[in-house]
């Protein structure tokens, strides 16, 4: 089908979604529901027949405010926070899925380069650590814990501390995006560096399972979430450098409330390792092995589901709402 006669076709559809979402003409949800797969359908079509074409900006745009505006006004539930983290969140993911690819295939790289430098210079954990860190962890060693720094400090303290520290740390990798997301890319180059080169460290010393017995007790959800928020400082960089259809101050806004929802989202995850980190992984050496992999591979599940599974689940639930023909 030619392009013309495409648009001709659909064109007084495509009208009648513009009326329901901007308040011409009175929708409920599931019909909002139910235009919108016709939209995404058209928008699908497009984009494999005009990929170039402004038809295919058009429709994205369309799809995208009617994709808000059902879970805006659908009552699911009556609880915000509820529907914050069951609806909206996932359904951002989703939207922005490949910047959070993009941000986990950067966080691999550079651990990799964290791990490449380590093996090829063993002076380059010290330079990225600091000697004290090293010299410290070198004693454990030989004390037969290579994880006893966690020892350290009083429960609460450690949990505390280490939490701000940690919400700091994702804060400042989203905020960062604003420069084109450049300044995000290097917060998550230093942290996945940093963990790539200790890491071989421990390997080099030849106590790598005990170390990650520890570490990933809670760096689980801890790196986890620091790679989601670099996906969130990702989507705000993007808004400035690629408004597509909205002006440049208006795709900037939009970038910075969506990615600060998923930032904010990240926060129940932040928290919950800096408590496993200041509780838990002190007594890794200690407990049962089948424990210690049950809250490694616990932790890591949970937020893998989150945000890597259930977004795509909560997005196909618009399916239901296609009408039987």
């Amino acid at each position: 089908m030619r392009e013309v006669a495409f648009i001709k076709q659909n064109k007084e559809k495509w009208l009648e979604f513009e009326q329901a979402i901007f308040g011409k003409a009175k929708k409920n949800p599931d019909e909002l529901a139910s235009l919108y797969i016709h939209l995404i359908n058209d928008l699908s079509f497009a984009q494999t027949y005009y990929p170039k074409s402004k038809t295919v900006v058009y429709l994205n745009h369309l799809a995208s405010i009617t994709y808000q505006k059902i879970y805006k006004t659908k009552r699911e539930e009556t609880n915000r926070i509820v529907r914050f983290f069951k609806t909206e969140v996932p359904l951002i993911v989703y939207q922005n899925r490949r910047y959070m690819l993009y941000a986990f295939a950067l966080f691999f790289v550079f651990t990799f380069i964290g791990v490449i430098s380590a093996g090829k210079d063993e002076t380059f954990t010290r330079l990225i650590v600091g000697d004290a860190y090293v010299n410290m962890t070198l004693e454990n060693i030989e004390k037969g814990n290579p994880v006893a720094v966690y020892k350290s400090g009083s429960n609460w303290g450690s949990a505390i501390g280490i939490t701000l520290n940690n919400l700091r740390v994702g804060a400042t990798s989203f905020v960062l995006g604003v420069f084109g997301g450049v300044g995000t890319v290097y917060i998550l180059f230093k942290n996945s560096v940093m963990l790539g080169s200790f890491q071989y460290f421990f390997y080099e010393h030849g106590v790598l399972w005990k170390s990650v017995r520890g570490i990933w007790i809670h760096g689980c959800m801890e790196i986890f979430a620091i790679v989601v928020e670099a996906g969130a400082g990702l989507m705000f960089g993007a808004a400035l450098l690629f408004p597509k259809t909205f002006s440049r101050v208006a795709s900037l806004k939009n970038g910075f409330k969506n990615g600060l929802k998923v930032w904010f989202s990240t926060i129940p995850f932040t928290i919950a390792a800096g408590i496993l980190e200041g509780f838990v992984t002190r007594y890794s050496p200690d407990m049962p092995l089948w424990l210690n992999l049950l809250i490694i591979l616990g932790t890591l599940a949970a937020i893998s589901y989150y945000y890597l599974v259930y977004p795509f689940i909560v997005n196909h639930k618009i399916k239901k709402y296609v009408p039987t023909v």
